[in-house]
């Protein structure tokens, strides 16, 4: 992996449980994170129920998709992502929420190739920094975003990692 330049940020990232179901697809994702020089800074399998899926998509409650959303549970993977721009890169690489419309203007993305509806669509990602760093406490309570900045950020920048591809996830040399 490069080195890069400037300043690393973080987001989340989720697997839903309509591609964690699926190996190749998982792994067809996994390549395109590789591919395009993200640094995965943690990764865990986790099934939500549905009292968390409720908690994790609380600011969507009342609109009309919500329920859609909180009854779509299964085994899913959460990552944490760093990339210079990770928040906008990570939403591009995933596409528009959109799939029947991303299907036909953003084929190549990750969503244009394996989503199935708009709440069936494949991936999360973080919307804004302060988004991100409610839902990495969400997934990742033991994750300290200051520490990793203070500690290690300087180093995944330097390209001074590893990737562990069992655990699917960087890890400092």
């Amino acid at each position: 992996m490069m080195a890069t330049r400037g300043p690393l940020q973080l987001t989340l990232a989720l697997f839903k449980p309509d591609i964690t179901r699926v190996p190749h697809v998982v792994q067809a994702i996994r390549n395109r994170i590789i591919q395009e020089d993200f640094f995965v800074v943690r990764h865990k399998e986790v099934r939500l129920s549905r009292q968390d899926t409720e908690q994790f998509y609380e600011e969507h409650r009342g609109k009309f998709f919500y329920n859609r959303l909180v009854t779509f549970i299964g085994p899913s993977q959460a990552l944490i992502l760093a990339h210079e721009d990770a928040i906008k890169h990570w939403r591009a690489l995933m596409g528009p929420t959109k799939v029947y419309k991303t299907k036909y203007e953003a084929p190549d993305t990750i969503r244009g190739m394996y989503g199935l509806t708009d709440t069936r669509n494949s991936t999360h990602g973080s919307d804004a920094e302060e988004t991100a760093a409610r839902e990495m406490k969400f997934f990742f309570p033991e994750f300290c975003q200051e520490d990793w900045y203070r500690v290690e950020e300087d180093r995944f920048r330097k390209g001074q990692v590893r990737l562990d591809e069992v655990k699917f996830m960087h890890n400092l040399f």
